[in-house]
């Protein structure tokens, strides 16, 4: 059985499609995010947008990570913005290690009281660019102090914009925008770039590690 050798029940959230032609409201999931979470020793669990109770989903689910994936803006869709918040909510409530990825970057910013800016800079926007790490300890586990990562959004988080008890890690060269986050108390990072996009399956893996391992908290 699949799992019984698979180590990680990762929960994911979805993003909601209209499609037009059958109007219809999907929710959906890159299949780039199976193919990364397989490779990666994880087995995905898709988290639908419509439970009526996303409490006693997550309970009976057993989840040991939880991604918040990207796509929509925040308020696009009420129901993936609901039940996303729900998720929040009963990670912490149960220490359980999140990683938000892009849109998932941005409504764990909000969740902590945080903001976000739309950007009109095309060489932010869709274009892959350079980040520096900013936190010591990023450089010492990943192996380097900079970093190439994709871009596909034009929302940014300005250092003015950060939640409270988040914590810059990276931030790009090109506008000094944050692209990389994590909480100081809780086993949560956030980061703009979509690691399951990238040829680097190892620093996806890495970052799970380090959530949770803890490997960036405490002394």
């Amino acid at each position: 059985c699949i799992l019984e050798y698979l180590k990680n029940r990762v929960g994911i959230s979805l993003r909601v499609e209209l499609i037009d032609r059958y109007n219809d409201r999907r929710d959906v999931l890159s299949q780039d995010w199976t193919n990364f979470l397989l490779n990666v020793n994880s087995f995905p669990i898709m988290i639908p947008n419509t439970l009526s109770d996303v409490t006693e989903f997550l309970n009976e689910m057993k989840l040991n990570f939880i991604i918040l994936s990207g796509g929509d803006n925040i308020g696009d869709f009420p129901e993936r913005d609901k039940t996303e918040h729900e998720i929040i909510n009963y990670a912490i409530k149960h220490n359980i290690p999140i990683l938000g990825v892009c849109r998932g970057m941005q409504i764990l910013n909000n969740f902590f009281g945080g903001s976000i800016i739309t950007t009109s800079d095309q060489n932010h926007v869709g274009k892959p660019h350079p980040i520096d790490f900013t936190s010591s300890k990023f450089p010492e586990l990943i192996g380097k102090k900079s970093l190439q990562v994709n871009s596909f959004h034009n929302n940014i988080i300005k250092k003015e914009c950060l939640g409270d008890n988040l914590e810059t890690f990276a931030l790009s060269k090109l506008d000094n925008t944050i692209e990389g986050y994590f909480h100081t108390n809780l086993p949560i990072i956030g980061v703009m770039w979509h690691p399951e996009r990238s040829n680097d399956i190892e620093l996806g893996s890495l970052l799970i590690k380090m959530i949770q391992n803890k490997m960036i908290w405490g002394k």
